[in-house]
């Protein structure tokens, strides 16, 4: 639980920084938009430093949380440019408490759509 404790506080902070104690430096961070698998500790703290810099200006919230032993499946609400956008984080973790694995899901498909355009706007800078 350590594990979601901290991803819960780097959400609440937006301090990305705090990512570093907490991804695998093996971590695979698999986007909505992105069709390959992106693997590796740097590319996913690239991916999550831009969605909570983006999430921070908004209504972002966790409305479901269903976990296991190593694993959890966030649902979120939020909205952005007046498109209410629903989602999944689904997180994996190993035995020392690191993410090994970040999949998000977003619905609908005008959500994905905008998410993509923000996100890919973000990634260039």
């Amino acid at each position: 639980m350590q594990t979601l404790k901290l991803w819960h506080q780097i959400v609440n902070s937006s301090d990305a920084s705090l990512l570093n104690e907490l991804l695998a430096d093996d971590c695979v961070f698999y986007s909505p938009v992105v069709h390959s698998p992106q693997s590796g500790k740097a590319i996913t703290t690239m991916y999550l430093s831009a969605a909570i810099q983006l999430f921070s200006k908004t209504n972002f919230h966790y409305i479901k949380e269903i976990i296991s032993e190593n694993s959890a499946a966030l649902e979120f609400e939020v909205e952005i440019d007046g498109i209410q956008m629903n989602g999944v984080d689904i997180i994996s973790w190993n035995e020392s408490g690191l993410m090994t694995e970040f999949k998000v899901f977003i619905r609908p498909l005008k959500a994905v759509n905008l998410l993509h355009q923000k996100m890919a706007a973000m990634l260039q800078k």
